[in-house]
C-alpha cells in the first residue's frame, strides 16, 4: 500500500501515540515530546544530532525570547495602564466595551503573547462586567476570540506562526515577513468581529452572575464559627497541635480573639478560651462538632466575602494555567498553604462546584479555585506561572518610568526585523538583552517568563517533523490525500488542509498541529506542482483559530474557569466561526499567496 515500509509504520504509531498521549494528558505534553524525542533517536530513526535539532533551531529560541519580551513589558505596568484606561471608557456602554475589549485585546496579542494579554485583562472585565450589569460570560469569551483574531496577523503574534516561518526556511522556502499575515489576518478580524456583534453574542449564555465570591462558589453552607470553651483541652495549645478536626474533612481556615481580631501567626500563636474559629466543611461534618462540649457552634449566617478581609487576608479567584505543572496533581500534593500561604476553600471544575473531600481532587487546567490567602501573598500568586488571578487586587509597584523603554524595545524588535534589517531571531535575542541591561526585567524574572513546557515541547515535537520527512511517511500521507482531492484542484487540497489543522488544534497543541501537517502540506504541494506557501498559511492560520473547546487554544482554557462555561457553550459558539473563517481562508489564501 503506496510503498509503506517497517520505518514508516513506526513513525505512524508515534503519531497515534502521540495523539494519544496529547488527549489523555495523564502524561504532561512536554514529556510526551520528550518521550517521542528519545524513540526517534534510540530507535535509529533520526541521528542525536537530528533528535536534539529542535531545541536549536530559530524558531524555538524566539519563542523564549517572546516570554521574556512580554513579561518584560508587563513588569513596567504598561498593560495594566492600558487596561485601566479602557475600563473606565468601557463602563459608558455594554457594546462599547464589548468593541474596546476586542479591539484593544487584538492589537495587544499582534504583538506580545496573548496569554499574557488575557491574563491582565480578565480581572479587569469581570469588575467591568460588575459596573455594568453583565455577566462577565458575555465578554469573556470575545476577548478570548479576539486574542486569536489578533495572533495570526503578525509572525510574532503567536508561537505557531514563528514555528512555521521555521519549517518552511528548513524546506529552503523563503519564509514569512513581519507583517505578511495581516491582509488575511485582519479580513478574519473584521469577520470575527462582525460574526460576535451580530450572531455571537447571542449564543453566549449568561453564566456568570454579579454574584460575591463566597456565593459563585456557594459557600454558604460550608463556613461555620465555633467558640473555643474554656474547659477546651486545647486552651494554651497552638493551633497546628490541635487535633479538634483530626479525621474530619475540615479545615480552620482562621483564628480571632475575643475582639474579633484575627490572629496573625495563627499556627503557632496559643488558642484562648473564648477564641473564635472559622472552618470550612460540609453540613455532615460540622454537625460532628456539636456532640463536643468544648466548642460552641454559633448560629449561621449570610457569609459575604468582607467577612474574610479582616486583618490581613482576603479571598481572591485563581485559575490553574494552561501548561501549569499543577496539572494532573491531587490538591494535597501541592501544600499550597506553604507555597503562598493560601488555603482552598472551594474548586470549579468541569463547570461544577465542589466544596468537600478537595484534598483528593486532580486540577486540570482552567480550574478556577477559591482561595483565602495573606494580601501580601496574594501577588506572588498573580506572578505564578502556575496560576492565572480572576480577582482585581491592588496594584503592585511596577517599573512605570520603564514604559517608554520597554515599548521602544518591543518597537525595535518588530520593527527590525519587519524591514529585513535582521532576522527576527536575532532581534529578538538583542531585546531580552536590552530588556535586562535596562532594568525593565531582571535575571530571575526572565528565566522564570519562560514557559519551559512550551519549549521542551517545541524540542521533542520538531524532531517528530523531520521523522516523517525522512522515513517517507509524509510523502505516503501525501499520496493519499491526492487521490482524493487532487481532481477538484489545489484549492480543494488547501481547504483540506485548513479543516485538518482546525479540526486537529481542538483535541492536540497547536504547535504539535503545525509540526505534524507543516511537512505533509510542503510535500503536498510538491507533488501536485504548486507554491507550498498558501498551504503552510492554511496549516499555520488554521492552527491558531481554535473556537470550538476550552481546551483547543490557551486563553479559552484560562477563561473557561471564571465565565463559569460548559463545553457545549464553545460548540455552540465557536462552530459557526469555525465553519465561517474555514470558507474565508479556502478563498482568500490563495489571493494572497497565488498557487
Amino acid at each position: 500500500m503506496f510503498g509503506i515500509t517497517p520505518e514508516i509504520w513506526f513513525v505512524y504509531g508515534l503519531i497515534l501515540l502521540a495523539i494519544i498521549l496529547f488527549v489523555n494528558k495523564r502524561i504532561s505534553f512536554d514529556i510526551t515530546s520528550l518521550i517521542l524525542l528519545a524513540i526517534l533517536v534510540v530507535s535509529g530513526i533520526l541521528t542525536p544530532e537530528e533528535g536534539l535539532s529542535g531545541f536549536s533551531n530559530p524558531a524555538t529560541v524566539t519563542i523564549a525570547c517572546m516570554f521574556i519580551l512580554s513579561e518584560g513589558l508587563r513588569q513596567t505596568g504598561a498593560l495594566d495602564i492600558v487596561g485601566d484606561y479602557f475600563f473606565e471608557l468601557g463602563k459608558l456602554n455594554y457594546r462599547l466595551a464589548i468593541c474596546i475589549i476586542m479591539l484593544v485585546i487584538g492589537v495587544i496579542s499582534a504583538f506580545i503573547n496573548n496569554t499574557a494579554a488575557v491574563a491582565i485583562f480578565i480581572p479587569v472585565i469581570i469588575s467591568l462586567s460588575r459596573d455594568l450589569d453583565e455577566s462577565p460570560s458575555k465578554l469573556l469569551m470575545p476577548m478570548s476570540f479576539a486574542a486569536m483574531f489578533g495572533g495570526v496577523c503578525t509572525l510574532i503574534g503567536t508561537s505557531t506562526n514563528l514555528l512555521v516561518d521555521s519549517i518552511a526556511r528548513d524546506n529552503d522556502l523563503a519564509g514569512f515577513g513581519m507583517f505578511e499575515f495581516a491582509p488575511v489576518g485582519i479580513i478574519f478580524f473584521a469577520a470575527g468581529f462582525i460574526y460576535i456583534f451580530t450572531m455571537g453574542m447571542n449564543l453566549i449564555p449568561e453564566r456568570r452572575k454579579d454574584e460575591s465570591l463566597t456565593d459563585t462558589f456557594k459557600m454558604q453552607s460550608y463556613l461555620t464559627d465555633v467558640i473555643l470553651q474554656p474547659n477546651s483541652p486545647f486552651v494554651d495549645t497552638p493551633l497546628k497541635d490541635t487535633k479538634l478536626i483530626q479525621d474530619l474533612d475540615l479545615d480552620i481556615v482562621e483564628v480571632f480573639d475575643t475582639k474579633g481580631n484575627t490572629k496573625q501567626d495563627r499556627y503557632s500563636v496559643n488558642l484562648q478560651a473564648k477564641d473564635v474559629l472559622r472552618i470550612r466543611g460540609s453540613v455532615k461534618e460540622l454537625n460532628k462538632l456539636l456532640n463536643r462540649e468544648d466548642v460552641l457552634i454559633k448560629p449561621s449566617k449570610h457569609w459575604e466575602d468582607k467577612d474574610f478581609e479582616l486583618g490581613n487576608a482576603q479571598l481572591v479567584e485563581a485559575v490553574l494555567a494552561p501548561e501549569s505543572s499543577f496539572e494532573g496533581k491531587k490538591l494535597q500534593d501541592l501544600n499550597l498553604f506553604h507555597q503562598y500561604e493560601a488555603m482552598v476553600l472551594a474548586i470549579r471544575q468541569k463547570g461544577k462546584v465542589q466544596q468537600e473531600h478537595l484534598s483528593e481532587i486532580r486540577l486540570q487546567s482552567g480550574t478556577s479555585l477559591l482561595l483565602y490567602a495573606k494580601k501580601e501573598r496574594v501577588n506572588d500568586i498573580k506572578t505564578a506561572e502556575e496560576f492565572v488571578l480572576a480577582t482585581e487586587i491592588e496594584v503592585p509597584e511596577y517599573k512605570t518610568k520603564k514604559i517608554p523603554v520597554a515599548l521602544g524595545i518591543i518597537a525595535g524588535v518588530v520593527g527590525l526585523a519587519a524591514f529585513g534589517i535582521l532576522p527576527i531571531v536575532a532581534t529578538a535575542i538583542c531585546g531580552v538583552i536590552l530588556m535586562i541591561l535596562s532594568g525593565c526585567i531582571t535575571n530571575e524574572e526572565a528565566y522564570q517568563s519562560i514557559n519551559w513546557k512550551v519549549i521542551f515541547l517545541l524540542g521533542g515535537v520538531l524532531p517528530l517533523g523531520i521523522a516523517m520527512q525522512k522515513t517517507g511517511a509524509a510523502q505516503v500521507l501525501v499520496d493519499v490525500l491526492i487521490t482524493q482531492l487532487e481532481s477538484l484542484g489545489p484549492r480543494a487540497v488547501l481547504s483540506a488542509f485548513f479543516f485538518l489543522s482546525m479540526m486537529l488544534t481542538n483535541i492536540i497543541s497547536n504547535n504539535a498541529t503545525a509540526v505534524l501537517l507543516a511537512p505533509i502540506a510542503i510535500e503536498a504541494a510538491s507533488s501536485i506542482g504548486v507554491n507550498p506557501t498558501p498551504m503552510l498559511v492554511a496549516v499555520t492560520l488554521a492552527a491558531s483559530l481554535s473556537f470550538m473547546t476550552p481546551i483547543g487554544y490557551q486563553t479559552n482554557t484560562m477563561i473557561f474557569g471564571p465565565g463559569q462555561y460548559t463545553f457545549t457553550d464553545f460548540v455552540k459558539v465557536g462552530t459557526p466561526l469555525n465553519i465561517l473563517f474555514w470558507i474565508i481562508g479556502t478563498f482568500a489564501i490563495p489571493y494572497f499567496w497565488p498557487f
